[in-house]
């Protein structure tokens, strides 16, 4: 199976929301981590590009078996974002933090 995870609000929880700096998502990450552990093929993406996603996959240490920008897939098993998504064969929406701040200008400056 194919397992994909977007990083912005999914693997990480944004600088805009925590006050300081983009922050990793433990949670998130343990659960990327039981799927990686059980041998599946797992992917990072983001709506972001590719060079976000690989910079976070290594930041993280997370070893994704590809990279990719998110987008439709029908290779794609399970999803998770932190978004309602039709991405792939089942999307799994994830907890957001404080969903209240927008993330607009965050989304504009973030910088790898």
């Amino acid at each position: 199976m194919k397992i994909a995870f977007d990083v912005d609000d999914t693997l990480i929880v944004p600088a805009v929301v925590t006050g300081n700096r983009d922050t990793p998502n433990y949670e998130t990450i343990t659960l990327y981590k039981w799927f990686k552990s059980q041998g599946y093929y797992m992917i990072i993406w983001s709506g972001s590009g590719v060079d976000w996603a690989t910079s976070w996959n290594e930041k993280l240490g997370l070893q994704a078996d590809e990279i990719r920008i998110k987008q439709k897939s029908e290779d794609v098993d399970i999803c998770f974002d932190d978004c309602e998504v039709d991405l792939a064969r089942v999307n799994v929406r994830v907890k957001r933090f404080d969903n209240n701040i927008s993330r607009k200008e965050w989304n504009q400056t973030k910088r790898i």
